[in-house]
């Protein structure tokens, strides 16, 4: 994979798909920011893994809900690397249950947490990059922004507007060459699908026609596809990686 920038931040790095990512990007060479909220030891302990196979990393702690803290990590990482390349909005929740007994607090809290946190990081992104009129943006949607999910009004409409928000950055920021892409990640082998019983797992395989789970690190692949120079003439894109389950 080739790369034209030096450094990386992902939102939500320390775990699950976000801390594959790291691994993935800092295999390909770039210095990888780790951004955490309140787990330092996972943040750490990922930077350490990244260092000892050869790589590139630095924690950065903020909540990514936070407008202020997230303008000041962007301009720490500036002020230390001279720029940011790319940028990948992970950091995300779920609050999962039935439209009718979902609260206004319960839908706003996946609001903020999945799609405010991706429109501040894009916007202030967009700023920074604007001065060197370079980088790229991936967003990490959900095939439930794209084909719903009962139980999960809210976290639908996060991912969902996540998907229509890259698009409309995408026609803002190509005539300064920053591109903004989204991947829609289907069924992942993660800690939470590990909790899962076997009967729900056997009634996901069911519909899902390459018959297996996807891995974290097939999602972290076709990031780093997204954010490397191989995509240089894509944006505004979403790509799926669901395994065939929505095609």
């Amino acid at each position: 994979m080739k790369f034209s920038g030096k450094n990386v931040l992902v939102t939500g790095g320390s775990r699950g798909i976000g801390a594959e990512i790291c691994k993935v990007l800092a295999n390909f060479g770039l210095k990888v920011w780790i951004n955490y909220r309140s787990n330092p030891d996972l943040a750490d302990a990922l930077k350490a893994q990244i260092q000892n196979d050869g790589g590139n990393a630095a924690v950065i702690k903020f909540d990514a809900t936070n407008e202020a803290e997230f303008a000041e990590a962007i301009n720490l990482i500036v002020q230390s690397d001279g720029e940011l390349s790319y940028l990948v909005n992970n950091a995300g929740i779920t609050n999962d249950k039935l439209a009718i007994r979902m609260s206004l607090d319960d839908f706003n809290s996946v609001i903020d947490a999945n799609l405010k946190s991706a429109f501040i990081g894009s916007r202030e992104a967009l700023k920074v990059m604007s001065k060197k009129r370079f980088g790229s943006v991936v967003n990490v949607a959900s095939i439930v922004g794209e084909m719903g999910n009962a139980g999960q009004t809210n976290y639908a409409a996060s991912k969902g507007g996540m998907i229509a928000m890259s698009k409309s950055f995408a026609k803002e920021g190509a005539s300064r060459n920053i591109r903004f892409n989204s991947v829609t990640p289907g069924f992942i082998a993660t800690d939470m699908t590990d909790s899962l019983s076997d009967e729900i797992k056997a009634n996901y395989l069911a519909n899902i026609p390459l018959k297996r789970l996807g891995e974290a690190k097939e999602v972290a692949t076709a990031v780093a596809f997204l954010l490397s120079d191989y995509s240089s003439y894509i944006t505004g894109d979403t790509l799926k990686i669901n395994g065939g389950l929505y095609m």
